[in-house]
Parts: C-alpha cells; structure tokens; sequence
C-alpha cells in the first residue's frame, strides 16, 4: 500500500510538473535560442528606443509590419491584443509588444502611433530608415521587405515576414508564430512564455 500511495504521489507529481511547464505548445520552436538583439529605433515620441535595454527581462513580442497592410498585420496584432488584455495587470507589466514599420515612407510616427492604438495604447512602434530595419532584420535571420509596383494610385503592397518573434524573460526567443496563430492558440501559450524565468546571474 505505501508502494501505491507513493507511486500516486509520483503521478500527481509528474502530470503537475508537466501541467506547469513553460513550454510553449504553438508556434515554430528556434533551435537554437535567438539572443535578444540589441538595436536603436526611434519611437513614436520621437525617442531613441534601445530594444534590448528597453526590453530587458520582459515578454517582448517583435513584429516586423506596415500599417498599410490589409490583413496579416492587424489580425497578428488584434490577436495578441485581445489575449493580453485577458491577463492581470501584474502580468501585462511584463510583456511588451515592439512593431517595427517595414514601410517608413508612408508609416511616420503619428501615422504608426494612431494604428497600434487601435490595439492597445501600450504597443511600441518604431521607425527607421530602410538600410537600419534591413540590418537588424538580416541579423536575426528574418528575408528581407520587398515592395510591390504602385499602382494607378500610388497605393502599393510590402513583403515581410509574416511572424512574431517572442523573446522570453531569459532574453531569448525559443519560438517564432506564424500568420494564422489563433486567439486560442495564444491564450494557451503566453501564460507558458511568462513563465520562463530570467537566467541565473541576471
């Protein structure tokens, strides 16, 4: 009987451990980890913004897009939105979400500051040069943006990666989301990502 009771014990153990684990169940698992890259935009105050610094220790959610697009970007965004305004204010104190303008011509801070605060009021944007976005987009292994021909208009498209980078509080992104990530999916996985602890010595 004591055998049972503690091979009970070890069950109810193991499913918690599992039931808590901060692995994330969505998404595209980077192996390996991608360290947060340090980097300098300027925000919609018109302020250098430091990402790595800024971002430190933080839930950081890294979009690259244009407020121009008509579906990817605002259904990414809405999505993270609505799941992180379901949290508690502790926990959305430790989760930012950085969008970054791959179309600087027509995306200027005022413009980029309106669209995010359709979302959320919190949401960072960031703005630069196309040489500077193209070098840190290089740099963490993201195609580069491509334009399409402008039309009759004026009106054009822009290629861009169609993913969320997540970097957790160790200050490492292990998962990538692509277009077509769920509200649900995100509800399951953002309390997992917060749950990632700093790493030793931080």
């Amino acid at each position: 009987m004591p055998l049972l009771r503690s091979l009970a014990l070890c069950a109810v153990t193991a499913m918690a451990v599992a039931c808590s684990s901060p692995t994330p169940r969505h998404g595209v698992a980077l192996e390996p980890a991608l360290p947060r890259p340090s980097f300098t935009l300027t925000d919609t105050r018109g302020q250098p913004f430091e990402f790595r610094k800024e971002t430190r220790g933080l839930l950081t959610f890294l979009f690259f897009g244009y407020t121009n697009c008509p579906d990817v970007c605002p259904v990414h965004v809405q999505n993270v939105a609505a799941v992180l305004h379901t949290l508690s204010f502790e926990d959305q104190q430790q989760a930012r979400f950085v969008f970054v303008t791959a179309d600087p011509a027509r995306d200027s801070l005022r413009v980029l500051r309106a669209w995010l605060d359709h979302f959320d009021k919190s949401f960072i944007g960031l703005r630069g040069e196309d040489a500077d976005v193209a070098r840190i987009m290089g740099a963490i292994g993201l195609p580069p943006v491509m334009r399409g021909a402008p039309g009759a208009n004026g009106w054009y498209e822009v290629g861009h990666p169609a993913t969320v980078i997540v970097f957790t509080a160790d200050d490492s992104a292990h998962v990538l989301y692509p277009f077509g990530t769920r509200q649900a999916d995100w509800a399951e996985d953002i309390p997992r990502l917060l749950r990632v602890r700093p790493l030793k010595g931080d």
